[in-house]
This record gives C-alpha cells, structure tokens and sequence, in this order.
C-alpha cells in the first residue's frame, strides 16, 4: 500500500490551470453555503404568490435572505479561507458595505470584497506580529479589527459596490439579449467542454450563478441555473457507452448512470469523454438541445440545484415547472444520445478498449495537478515541511477510527471512493467511521487520510499525524481491498 506522495507540482501554468484555480476558490466560497440557498430557493417556491402554498407573511422571509443572509455568509466563508475567523469577520463587515450601496443581491461583490478585506487584515496582522506589547493582544485584534473593517465597508458602500452593480446589470443585459435572439443555448459550445476541462466552477459560480439569483428574485425563477447542471448530456453519454459500447466500458456505464443521474455526481462520465474526444459534438449538442427546449416551454429553477442531480432539479422547480424541466433534462439526453451512439459505432474497437482507468488518470491529472505558482505560499511552505517530516507510520487497526476521503471541494471524487469504501468496511463487520471533506477541512482525529496522488502533499499538511494514503482513482483501487482486510 503505497503511503507516500509521489508526483511533484507541475511547473508548468497556462490559463487553464489558472481558471481552475480560481474556479476552485470560487466554489470554495459558495459549496459551503449551498444549504442556505436551497432553503431560501424551497421557501421562494413554497411561499411568494405563484408558489406551491402563498403565503403572505413566510414570503418576506425570500427578501431578506437574498439580500443580506445569501451574500454575507459568501463573504464570510470567503474571508475565512483567506485568514480564518477574523478574516470570516471583516469579509461579512465588509461585504455590508457593498449590499447597502446597490440595490441588486450582490453576490459578485460579496465574492470580491470579502476574501479582499481578510487579505488586508492578514497583511496587517504580520506587521504587527511579535510587536505588540504583553497585556495588549487582544485589544489591538479586536480593534484593528474593527477600524480596518469600518474603512474596507465604506470604501466597498462608495466605490466597489456601484462597479459591480454596473458590471452585473451589463452581464445581464448580454444574457438577456442573447435570451432575446434566441442564441442562450449556443453558450452550451463553451460550457459542455469547460465542465471536462474542470472549468465549470469558474463559469457556473462566477457568473451564471449569480446572474441567475438576481433574475429568480425578480421573477422566481430562472433558466441560467440550468445550463451548466443539466445532467441530460452526460446521461446520453453513458446511455450509449451501455447499450451500443464495447468491452469493459460497456459494463461500467449502467452503474455511472445511478451515480450521475440521480447522485448528481457529473465528474463520472468526464473519464468516458477522455477516452474519446470526439464525444465533446455529444455533450455539447446534448447541451445545446436542451437549453433549447428550456427556452421554448420557459422552464427555470427558483435556485442553483447542488448537485445536479434530477432530484436536485424536481425539488428546484417553481409550482408547475416540472415538465418544462424534464423535457429539457430529456431532450439533452436524446441528443447526446443520438450523436454518441453514432460515434461510438464508427469508432474502432481497439480505440474504444481504451482502460477507463487510464482515462480517469488523466481526468484526476488535468484536474488535480496544480503549478507551483497556484498553491499559496504558506500552504506550498507546509506541504514542504511535511513532505520533510518523517512519514506516519502505519496505523494498528484498533488505532483506526475514522478514515477521511478528500479532494479539493470534498464533493465529487471523494463522495464517491468515501462511499465505495463505507460499504466494503460495512460488509467486512469493521466498525470504522468513513467520511469526504474537501482538503482545507480535514479534521484533526482523522487517522487515516485517502487522496489522489497529486494531492497527498496538500493533505499532509493538514493533517500531519495521520496516516496517509495514496491512490491513483477514486472508483476503482486496490488499496480498498487492502484496507478492509487490514481493519476487519
């Protein structure tokens, strides 16, 4: 069982990398406070005067949440990720400044100013660290604090607020207009290859997202939430691998369609594109096809459906959405269907046979593999001292307690190898807690820690008294098997 990290850091960059960074912060921004959007999406549906169940009074609970709730947790978590709750503290203060200064949900500005106000404090917290006299630490925290957090909401009230309230009106202007000559579903030509590309985060939290709770606030719903998440296109993919692919792949898929279509996972089919590329005119006329179809029946969701998963998208549509929501899910699905399945059957047997888990290597390489340049400095510094450090010995198995799956959000990949080893440990009587969390958030008791290869550094310094272990696909690895004869 391999327990050491071994592929370093690519030197290399490219734009690629660099937006899926920042996809990557984006999501790390809005993953966590998913909960409180689909609470504020279930009680728009349920209570403003077109909903399931009026209600004059619940419904001035959706004002307020999206107004004030939605943007200031975004800019609490962002400002947290930046310098922990002090940073969470000053990204709220400041965000404040940017929701009072405009008069649309300002969840762009919260993403901006919130992470922007923690870096400040954090720039002031070092050139004052080891200067300050014994007896005064805590006032000089709470009131630089205070005073630096002041300025940044005035600041962000006068200026920062208005330039992205510009800047968002004229994102929605640019949506709406594409909306008014009926080309919205030719955005599917860049989105469906961004999503294999791992650049979906940067598209769907970055700029669709937040376009798309300002309309459903207006209107109670919106199509723009769609675009990215519909598991149409990826459902065609593995409905022809299934019924008209070859070999191995051909048995995998019916199980990827589960884990899809109704776990909302899309990361599983991305492996079944890289084994051939050709697929993308699949996915993307799938996408195309089917925001079509939502355009033409007026479908929309009240909030962003996480994951994107069909339940995710029942439980998302307003009072008599379900069918333009289904037709658009179904006729994505016929499209990419139809044109996989073509390709499929003109593809060479030996092309197809490709290993999916070759393919599913290279997703995790183009995904989990970062510069250098893209890890901060103080997480590359730790990662260099724990790669330092001597390694975690192997853990006894009355020492194990609690086994840690964990990727960069703590959702897809994770989820999936967490749940794949729950039951084998389910199965073999061992009484072993199995959990996934994204690598910023693993806990301290864990003892045994699971991560992709190229992501084993970062883990280690997060978590470095515990074990660590390496493996190269989350579905499918031998250290599972090893793991449970080993705890059971």
């Amino acid at each position: 069982m391999s327990t050491t990290a071994t592929q370093p850091a690519s030197a290399g960059g490219g734009i690629r990398v660099k937006v899926q960074r920042f996809g990557r912060f984006l999501s790390g921004m809005v993953m966590p406070n998913i909960g409180a959007f689909i609470a504020w999406g279930l009680i728009t549906a349920l209570f403003i005067p077109t909903g399931w169940f009026p209600n004059e009074d619940l419904a001035k609970l959706v004002g307020p949440m999206i107004t004030y709730l939605l943007p200031i947790l975004i800019g609490y978590t962002g400002g947290t990720m930046i310098h922990g709750a002090r940073g969470g503290v000053i990204g709220a203060v400041t965000t404040m400044g940017v929701i009072i200064g405009t008069d649309i949900p300002m969840f762009l500005g919260a993403m901006i100013v919130g992470p922007f106000a923690a870096w400040v404090l954090k720039q002031f917290d070092r050139a004052v660290e080891g200067r300050i006299r014994s007896g005064f630490e805590m006032l000089v925290n709470n009131f630089s604090a205070g005073i630096i957090g002041a300025l940044l909401a005035v600041i962000a009230y006068m200026f920062v607020g208005p330039v992205v309230q510009v800047f968002s009106k004229a994102l929605a202007s640019g949506v709406q207009g594409l909306v008014n000559a009926g080309l919205l579903p030719l955005a599917n030509v860049l989105i469906e290859p961004a999503k294999i590309l791992f650049l979906n985060n940067a598209i769907n939290h970055g700029v669709l997202s937040p376009i798309a709770l300002d309309q459903a606030a207006k209107t109670g719903q919106s199509m723009l939430f769609m675009l990215e998440s519909n598991p149409g296109p990826g459902l065609g993919i593995l409905l022809a691998y299934w019924l008209v692919g070859r070999g191995s792949v051909k048995q995998s898929a019916p199980g990827a369609v589960i884990i899809h279509f109704f776990g909302g996972i899309h990361e599983i089919y991305f492996p079944y594109i890289l084994m051939n590329p050709r697929l993308i005119l699949a996915v993307i006329a799938g996408g195309i096809t089917g925001t079509f179809t939502f355009g033409l029946f007026h479908a929309g969701l009240v909030a962003p459906p996480s994951p994107g998963s069909i339940f995710a998208f029942m439980a998302m549509a307003p009072k008599g959405g379900l069918l333009p929501v289904f037709s658009g899910v179904l006729t994505g699905a016929a499209a990419s269907f139809a044109v996989a399945a073509l390709l499929l059957k003109t593809t060479k047997q030996e092309e197809q046979e490709e290993s999916l888990e070759q393919a599913a290597a290279r997703m995790k390489e183009m995904k989990g593999t970062q510069p250098a340049a893209a890890v901060p400095a103080a997480e590359a510094a730790a990662a260099s001292e724990a790669a330092a450090a001597p390694a975690v010995s192997r853990k006894a198995k009355e020492d194990v307690r609690k086994i840690v799956f964990s990727c960069d959000a703590g959702m897809g990949s994770s989820a999936m190898g967490a749940s794949i080893l729950r039951k084998k440990l389910k199965d073999a009587g061992a009484d072993v807690t199995v959990i996934n969390t994204a690598i910023s958030e693993i806990p301290g008791d864990a003892d045994i820690v699971i991560t992709h290869r190229s992501l084993t550094d970062r883990a280690k310094a997060q978590a470095p008294k515990a074990e660590h272990i390496s493996i190269d696909n989350f579905m499918k690895s031998p250290e599972y098997d090893e793991l449970t004869k080993r705890l059971a």
